[in-house]
């Protein structure tokens, strides 16, 4: 689809396009979750998670600055190149990843313990959980959206600037995400990180109402960001493996990834319009006080511990 993509030319024929594309990448988000939680055990979960985010922000901080080359040189190879690293991908995971042996008995056992057992979407401190997880993500996707027209318009950071900045968040994760996750997934239940994390994440958009600065105090929010990135996914995924079961894994795996695709649509169009037609300063003060609510709410939750 991503070659496909680069020869659509009419605008209503690229939407119809775009919505095929991303329907088909988003697709791989629940199942890969649920693979990840088929290969790992409850003692390497989180770290497991941590490790496929490693992947994500090395791929983020390296396909950027590729693609950006591409796209300068020639905007049809970039979709070609798109299209070929995604099947290259998929060839190799068929090499690769061990294949179940015993598929085929376990998706009938799933089958007929999903007919008598519990659904994700019956599960209400679930989705008490995927609700929190909304609030959450929108405040933490005004880092991609609406955050870096605040540094160009209003700190008057150049692109190059915003970009070191971006990089910085990816190259931090991809360093030291996984020795913080292993020092800390066995001293606290996952849902005390999960509430640090968040508040750090209102605290990282705050400082600029509270600071006064230009490329440092976004550095300082990019540093406190991350950390609160860092302290807060990892375990948000084992919160949701811990209520899950193997026959209804991807139920709460599809539940979580439309959670942070509904905060997607919403970050953007809901936070420009508030920097708009009020004001970035009113912006930040609502996304910290989103995450003190959310991070209040996941005090709220209990924590169960399911292969």
């Amino acid at each position: 689809m991503f070659i496909v993509l680069g020869y659509l030319q009419h605008y209503t024929i690229l939407c119809v396009g775009t919505f095929v594309l991303s329907a088909i990448n988003e697709s791989f988000r629940p199942a890969n979750s649920t693979a990840i939680a088929h290969y790992s055990n409850i003692t390497n979960r989180t770290r497991s998670y941590s490790l496929n985010r490693l992947a994500i922000n090395l791929g983020w901080a390296f396909g950027g600055a590729i693609g950006g080359f591409l796209a300068g040189y020639n905007y049809h190879l970039l979709f070609w190149v798109d299209g070929i690293t995604n099947i290259s991908a998929a060839i190799l995971l068929i090499f690769v990843l061990p294949y179940p042996s015993n598929l085929t008995s376990t998706l009938v056992k799933n089958k007929q313990n999903a007919s008598k057992g519990s659904s994700a979407y019956k599960d209400k401190e679930y989705l008490f959980f995927i609700l929190l997880t909304v609030l959450f993500a929108f405040c933490f996707f005004q880092l991609f959206t609406i955050l870096p027209v605040y540094l160009k318009t209003v700190l008057k950071l150049s692109e190059q600037l915003i970009g070191v900045l971006m990089a910085i968040n990816g190259l931090i994760i991809a360093v030291i995400e996984m020795v913080v996750v292993y020092k800390l997934e066995a001293r606290q239940k996952p849902l005390t990180f999960i509430r640090y994390g968040v508040w750090m994440v209102g605290l990282s958009y705050a400082v600029f109402n509270i600071f006064t600065g230009h490329f440092f105090l976004a550095l300082l929010s990019t540093i406190i960001i991350t950390f609160g990135e860092m302290l807060a996914m990892p375990f948000m995924n084992s919160y949701w493996i811990s209520r899950s079961s193997e026959h209804n894994r991807g139920q709460y795996a599809a539940l979580y990834t439309i959670g942070w695709g509904i905060a997607q649509v919403a970050a953007p169009s809901i936070g420009g319009y508030i920097a708009e037609e009020y004001s970035y300063n009113l912006l930040w003060w609502i996304v910290l006080g989103i995450t003190i609510l959310a991070g209040l709410g996941y005090s709220r939750l209990r924590y169960n511990i399911s292969e």
